[in-house]
């Protein structure tokens, strides 16, 4: 995936001794120009992943960018984690280091330590770490810090915490299996500078050293090169296949060649074009990603009164062959059926998806009085989604507009150019992307009137009833059956009076050598490396 997963977040694209370092590299280089899929030592086969790296940091309290998540969720333990052999169904959430009671209004979170875990230091966990690495995540006020957002951590025995909010908040369990919850060994962090607030100089020492209780553990980081991680003896869980995982810095335009001459055994930044030409040096996994691209119409009638006219948004939506944008963006992509994606909690089947009516496009053309006007759509140029050119969409949007008497000019700009526009609600049309906080369909109700995306479209608070009423039952605690009904009923709204245009999930591609199994993408960590296998051969 050649792009910054998440657009509005605060992430984006982000050693030892000496002596040491150098020996790494030395083994790293050895193993790196095998034809074979693995160089072995003592603990078990050497796994090689290519992967472009927008890491800034490993501490999990500092660290929100993808490949940060794919190792510190190999280095540290989560309270919960999510369904499946290989964690990869974000639909349930499952224990982890810990058992969850939830209370009936979604306020408190009770979490009971399962077993004896023991970081890889041998020290047992205890909820004291369990408060501590929580509490750090919040004081320390980086990255990762909203997604704990209004949560107190209170210890209620030595294996036990509680987790009040003054709100329902139905998606904590979700949120408490990402890599940046990871349970630290407090003591250890403590003695490296560690604390729960601003003052804390643990950085340093935890993007060169793991302090946690995961299946593999730090042995060097290199930035701007590579990390070296080896399988931690101690963990409690199932022995890691690999005992030594090297993840690269590579740009996707190298991953092929890697993977063809086995310098590499899994690539994780390939385009469907890419993997396409791989042929039987690789198995390609391609499966829609958890990133919507969508369409937005402006519905402020000061900066448009063409967008804002609900016939028009009618046309354009009845105008579009979603089929064939899906088809144009390869292998894995598909439609978007609504603004929560198909992983997910409440994602709407494809019975209830937009479909293409050209007559009815032309008749409500007609109806908003629209009289040929050009229509500015705005796109970043620089931005490429799972191997797709949101300036080639852009442009294949337009085509097909043309085709039911829309004129639509194509304004692609670098996105630092941009996005001030985007967020201040100026643009007359855009299309954007926009990657998920944490795998629960809350995190789209930013979709709706007053929300922080239906403020850039112009779709204030009270501009749809409807709509509202639909968001706030969604957001009210409930089973998940009933989530899922809430969320497909408020989706079904957006789709038929919102100012969005659900358009496509690109695709996530992760190609790997024939002998390495259990590869399954997940939206959160991308792929998870203790549970990958090997065939035999």
């Amino acid at each position: 995936m050649t792009y910054p997963r998440r657009l509005e977040r605060t992430g984006g694209p982000r050693r030892r001794a000496l002596a040491a370092a150098v020996a790494l590299a030395v083994a790293v280089t050895a193993a790196g120009c095998t034809s074979s899929d693995t160089t072995a030592d003592q603990k078990g086969p050497t796994l090689t992943v290519d992967t472009a790296f927008d890491l800034t940091a490993l501490d999990p309290g500092r660290m929100y960018e993808s490949t940060g998540e794919l190792i510190d969720h190999a280095l540290y333990e989560t309270l919960l984690t999510y369904g499946g052999a290989h964690h990869d169904d974000v639909t349930r959430v499952e224990p982890g280091l810990a058992t969850l009671h939830e209370s009936s209004d979604a306020k408190t979170f009770t979490l009971t330590l399962r077993g004896s875990p023991r970081f890889s230091d041998g020290t047992p966990l205890t909820a004291d770490d369990v408060v501590f690495s929580l509490d750090r995540v919040i004081g320390l006020k980086a990255g990762p810090a909203f997604l704990l957002a209004g949560v107190r951590v209170k210890k209620r025995s030595p294996t036990s915490v509680v987790l009040t909010t003054a709100k329902p908040t139905p998606a904590l369990p979700a949120i408490l299996a990402n890599p940046a919850t990871g349970i630290l060994n407090a003591k250890v962090v403590k003695a490296h500078g560690g604390t729960t607030g601003q003052g804390d100089t643990a950085r340093r020492y935890l993007d060169r050293h793991s302090a946690g209780s995961g299946p593999y553990e730090l042995v060097s980081s290199m930035p701007g090169q590579q990390v070296v991680l080896q399988a931690n003896p101690d963990y409690a869980g199932p022995e890691p296949t690999y005992g030594r995982i090297v993840v690269r810095d590579a740009a996707s335009t190298s991953q092929v060649g890697d993977l063809r001459q086995g310098h590499a055994q899994v690539a994780l930044d390939l385009s469907p074009s890419d993997a396409s030409g791989l042929g039987r040096s690789a198995r390609v996994t391609a499966t829609a990603s958890s990133t919507l691209v969508f369409l937005f119409l402006n519905q402020d009638p000061t900066v448009s009164s063409i967008t804002s006219n609900p016939y028009f948004v009618r046309a354009v939506k009845e105008a579009l062959d979603y089929p064939a944008l899906a088809k144009a963006a390869g292998r894995g992509a598909r439609q978007a059926n609504g603004v929560v994606p198909s992983l997910f909690v409440g994602a709407l089947p494809d019975a209830d998806a937009l479909t293409q009516n050209t007559a009815a496009a032309k008749s409500d053309l007609s109806l908003s009085g629209y009289a040929g006007q050009q229509i500015t759509l705005d796109v970043p140029s620089d931005v490429t989604v799972g191997g797709v050119s949101l300036t080639e969409l852009a442009s294949r949007v337009s085509d097909q507009l043309a085709a039911v008497g829309i004129d639509v000019a194509v304004d692609d700009a670098p996105q630092s150019t941009q996005l001030d526009d985007y967020r201040n609600g100026l643009e007359q049309a855009g299309l954007w992307y926009w990657g998920a906080d944490y795998p629960d369909p809350s995190d789209y109700l930013g979709f709706t009137p007053g929300g922080a995306l239906g403020t850039r479209a112009g779709w204030g608070a009270g501009a749809d009833d409807t709509v509202t009423d639909l968001a706030t039952l969604a957001s009210r605690p409930a089973s998940s059956a009933d989530r899922a009904s809430r969320f497909g009923a408020l989706q079904r709204a957006l789709n038929a009076t919102g100012p969005f245009v659900p358009l496509i999930q690109p695709a996530a591609t992760i190609a790997a050598r024939p002998r390495v199994t259990g590869v399954a993408y997940n939206p959160v960590w991308t792929l998870d490396l203790a549970t990958l296998g090997r065939a035999k051969g």
